[in-house]
């Protein structure tokens, strides 16, 4: 009896194991699958999904127009032993410094003294125009428009070397083919950005055989090719471009058309010149769901030119984000914003360029009402 006891106790034991095991086993499944339904930190589940780590990285960059060098203000900088160009953009350097990255338009060739200093039609300007330019925040400049081939190859010659001695970036205008296929990208913020610069002509002077990257003439087979070259290399890829009428305040249907073809090849940010009056500002939705900012005039922003508008130029500027994530990167443009700026002087004498809301104290009169104006000019299309 004792011994049937012992076996029968041994059964039960086995029997309790057994049932535990099962409830144990039960339990793990009902919980797992509760934590399919309700996943939580601490219990996450193969069909939990990952979290990425997305990475932000913010700039924003500015684009200003005409620097054009006319007689009366190269001769007003000059101090009667050398030029001196500072003070001429004093009144608006902290407004151009504001920019990450800032580019001009320098439509007068910087060949300086030793190949002679002129005016119109044919311009050179000094060097020292160079300097003020960096001094005040700009960061590239845009080399290729109408004037470009005023004082030939020997120019353009002269004003690369000095643009390189002191490490003003420059685009549109090359020492050699081998020079023209090097991608101009500037780094900020870990954002990387190709510019590129092409014009409709020089003004009937003819490019030397053989020599055609002296000056990038507008082709759309090359702008597609380089654009191609520029969207491997860089996350923004921005274009300054000499086209339009001149004096005409409204882009043409021309102007309009070249800048859906860019914006479509890829061009994410269009900066306009020519015209040396303000046109517009516009996004322009591309094909693959993306937008582009384009402005297609941004006038003169130091000349010696006078009314209607032609004094009138200003800052744009847009803002770049760049968002990574494991998956790739995606590029965001926002805030769209014009800062207009006067061109004051005296008897062809004290040239400043000043803001245009504060103009009136520089002697324009209405100055309030004409910045209201241009700002609305300047965004009627983005409204």
């Amino acid at each position: 009896m004792k011994k049937k006891a012992i076996i029968t106790s041994g059964i039960i034991i086995s029997m309790c194991i057994l049932l535990a095991a099962v409830l144990f086993i039960q339990q793990q499944n009902n919980q797992v699958a509760a934590e399919k339904d309700h996943p939580t930190k601490e219990h996450p589940t193969r069909l939990q999904p990952i979290m990425t780590r997305t990475l932000t990285e913010k700039l924003t960059v500015g684009g200003i127009g005409d620097i054009l060098i006319h007689d009366r203000v190269y001769q007003d900088a000059f101090n009667g032993t050398h030029y001196n160009f500072n003070p001429i953009f004093e009144n608006v350097k902290s407004i151009l410094e504001a920019p990450d990255v800032l580019t001009a338009n320098q439509e007068s060739m910087l060949g300086g003294i030793d190949i002679g200093v002129s005016s119109y039609p044919m311009f050179n300007s000094p060097h020292e125009v160079a300097d003020a330019l960096v001094n005040t925040g700009v960061d590239i400049v845009s080399l290729a428009n109408n004037h470009t081939l005023d004082k030939g190859e020997r120019g353009i010659l002269s004003a690369t070397d000095y643009l390189n001695s002191i490490g003003l970036p420059h685009v549109g205008s090359f020492l050699n083919e081998e020079d023209r296929q090097k991608l101009r990208i500037l780094t900020k913020n870990g954002i990387k950005l190709a510019f590129l610069s092409y014009t409709y002509g020089t003004n009937g002077i003819p490019v030397p055989d053989g020599k055609d990257f002296l000056v990038n003439l507008i082709s759309r087979d090359i702008m597609s090719e380089e654009i191609a070259r520029a969207k491997k290399e860089a996350d923004v890829v921005i274009m300054s471009i000499h086209w339009g009428n001149e004096y005409q305040r409204i882009p043409t249907n021309e102007q309009k058309d070249l800048a859906n073809f860019l914006a479509n090849e890829g061009v994410d940010i269009i900066f306009g010149s020519h015209p040396h009056v303000l046109q517009p500002m516009e996004w322009i939705v591309r094909a693959d769901g993306r937008k582009s900012f384009v402005i297609y005039s941004l006038g003169n922003f130091i000349s010696g030119q006078v009314r209607d508008y032609k004094d009138i130029g200003g800052m744009a500027t847009v803002e770049i984000t760049k968002h990574v994530t494991e998956t790739g990167k995606r590029i965001e443009l926002s805030n769209p914003t014009f800062y207009p700026t006067f061109v004051s002087s005296q008897s062809n004498k004290n040239y400043r360029v000043v803001p245009l809301e504060k103009a009136g104290s520089f002697g324009l009169q209405n100055a309030e009402a004409k910045y209201q104006e241009i700002q609305d000019h300047m965004t009627q299309w983005l409204r």
